[in-house]
């Protein structure tokens, strides 16, 4: 490994300008020291790039949410139409898109004045190890330049996998390109069953959008099941269809731009639109960071950290790069914010990865903080755990007899064998649920207990007011509670 000593162009060097990349920059520059952020996206295979901001804005949490809030609007006005409205649906694709695509270019360019108040230098260029402290730099043309700094963090996030199915990257596209795509994507395969696939498949369902999600397994892998086999009934439900227990074989795109889909080499179907949601990958592995001593793993693109540090002691990481880190991005601006206090400003908090609270904008919403169910009996063994449970319905749903199989679902998970219960997972099945897991969250930090909620008045009528009457034990053998009302 080179080792270098004398002046380096910059205190810090950060590789990446995504949330946890920016919010680095910004924290290191507030605190007196010279720093510098690399961003540079690589096309997708489809062609589409983007601006300054990461995946969170540009690929990720704002425009999905924000197609997500608009699907929704059909379901709201049939809901309203039952109040007194008269309901009409029009959804333009174009229209939507375009308008979506102006805020995250706001967006970019906060980004970039943020960064020119704090003095922190922005290259739109991508950036590869030389050695633990040297950095080569490429535009868009070729043109390079080597930079050199004390420090590097590397928070380069990540990008979808296509698998390795033959025709995949010829014939489909993946959440890099839904959320720019001008054309509408009429009839569509999602393929895959985690929540970047369900949520996709969700809002484009409820554009109405003919919409068939294929799943090798189960859904949601990694959360908690009975909510995960709720939400695949309430889409279901909505109109988007299930392909169960299967894998492509092949794409071929047609004459026409249409992909053929293959099972088992079997014809599956044809599709205006293939979605590839089977999983992302860290970019670490194109970073050259072997060169700057580093290793990483191959399987997944993704570097090995202790306290975001790497095993080259200047070099440093945060975010979907990390391996074993939740793939969430107010985690890599809480761990970036962290390490920069560390690094330069005496702090010795480390960063908190246990209880990260996260929310899945599936067209049912589901907030989730703490343990699920099965991984609380693997860490507590099944004879301490007390879950309660019970079915919710927000008021407005009482009055669309549309509805009347529609619920929402709230559970609990609690340690009985300490005081009080402490609850050690908290679930939840409705609309806004995001909303309502985040002070949640705030209280399963502070170990709160089921006693603590039967102690606290619900509000009177809300959805969440269901937390605070649960008196309902759940079974060995999952069984819906008597549903409940606002």
């Amino acid at each position: 490994m080179t080792t270098k000593i004398g002046k380096y162009d910059y205190d810090l060097f950060v590789i990446g300008g995504g949330s946890g990349g920016l919010a680095s920059s910004k924290a290191a520059a507030d605190l007196g020291k010279k720093v510098a952020v690399a961003d540079f996206v690589k096309p997708s295979p489809a062609g589409t790039t983007w601006g300054i901001g990461g995946t969170c804005v540009n690929v990720g949490c704002i425009p999905k949410k924000l197609m997500h809030i608009s699907s929704l609007f059909r379901e709201v006005q049939a809901d309203a139409h039952h109040l007194g409205w008269e309901s009409k649906t029009c959804h333009n694709w174009e229209d939507m898109v375009g308008k979506v695509n102006d805020h995250i270019k706001s967006l970019q360019w906060g980004a970039k004045t943020e960064l020119r108040s704090k003095n922190v230098k922005y290259y739109n260029k991508f950036a590869t190890f030389v050695d633990d402290h040297t950095l080569e730099l490429t535009d868009a043309k070729g043109a390079t330049e080597k930079v050199t700094a004390e420090n590097i963090l590397i928070a380069c996030g990540g990008r979808p996998s296509y698998g390795d199915y033959p025709g995949a990257q010829e014939c489909c596209i993946s959440s890099d390109d839904i959320f720019w795509q001008k054309k509408p994507p009429g009839k569509t395969l999602v393929i895959g069953a985690s929540y970047i696939a369900l949520e996709c498949a969700g809002f484009l369902a409820g554009f109405g959008f003919d919409v068939t999600v294929m799943v090798r397994s189960i859904l949601l892998r990694g959360f908690d099941q009975d909510i995960a086999n709720m939400i695949g009934d309430y889409m279901e439900k909505h109109g988007c269809k299930f392909a169960r227990e299967m894998v492509p074989s092949k794409f071929e795109k047609m004459a026409d731009g249409k992909v053929k889909v293959f099972v088992k080499d079997q014809e599956f179907g044809i599709f205006d639109t293939v979605l590839m949601a089977v999983g992302r990958s860290g970019l670490a592995g194109q970073l050259n960071v072997k060169a700057a001593g580093l290793d990483y793993k191959e399987n997944n693109g993704k570097v090995k950290c202790t306290n975001e540090q790497t095993a080259v002691s200047n070099i440093y990481a945060i975010g979907d790069v990390v391996d074993g880190a939740p793939e969430l991005t107010p985690v890599a601006i809480q761990a970036g914010r962290l390490l920069m206090k560390r690094l330069y400003s005496c702090s010795k908090k480390q960063m908190d990865y246990t209880d990260v609270a996260t929310a899945v904008f599936t067209p049912l919403e589901y907030g989730a903080v703490g343990l699920s169910e099965d991984d609380a009996k693997i860490q507590f063994g099944k004879e301490k755990l007390i879950v309660y449970h019970a079915t919710q319905v927000p008021l407005e749903w009482n009055l669309n007899h549309e509805r009347k199989e529609d619920t929402g679902y709230i559970k609990v998970i609690c340690d009985k064998s300490q005081p009080g219960e402490k609850v050690v997972g908290v679930h939840i099945l409705g609309p806004h649920a995001g909303e309502m897991i985040q002070g949640l969250a705030v209280a399963i930090k502070a170990g709160f207990t089921k006693e603590h909620m039967d102690d606290c008045v619900g509000i009177h009528p809300t959805f969440a007011e269901g937390y605070t009457t649960l008196t309902e034990v759940k079974g060995e053998e999952f069984k819906l509670p008597t549903k409940g009302g606002c």
